[in-house]
């Protein structure tokens, strides 16, 4: 039988806690949008993101396709809501770019994800 959509390299494994996970990775959300509207660098935004889902892949590598949704998906919402309703507009060009913040978001929670299952399997509990 093959692994289909919910398969894949990392097992699955059952666990009741990831609501802590995802308040975590709705903060580094917010904060990724946040910092790319305060400073304005897509780079750091960038390093925000890649370092949030890499430990959030880390942390939870069961689908780690979801964090990349909730944390890259917040910068272009902070962005979009900062240019409704704060004084400070950021620029068309950096709502656009802020979309771009998904890209280091996938690395850094499949990184992450595949991180966890090299631990796990180096350090195999018998």
């Amino acid at each position: 039988m093959g692994a289909g959509w919910g398969g894949g390299i990392i097992p699955e494994r059952k666990s009741a806690g990831d609501e802590f996970y995802y308040l975590l990775a709705v903060l580094a959300g917010i904060g990724a949008g946040w910092l790319d509207i305060k400073v304005g660098d897509l780079l750091l935004t960038a390093m925000a993101v890649l370092a949030a889902n890499m430990l959030l892949g880390f942390l939870s590598p069961r689908k780690p396709w979801r964090w990349v949704v909730i944390i890259g998906g917040f910068v272009p919402i902070v962005d979009g809501l900062a240019y409704v309703f704060l004084s400070q507009k950021p620029e068309r060009a950096q709502v656009y770019e802020s979309f771009l913040a998904f890209l280091p978001g996938i690395a850094g929670a499949v990184g992450g994800a595949v991180g966890r299952g090299v631990v796990d399997n180096l350090f195999v509990k018998k």
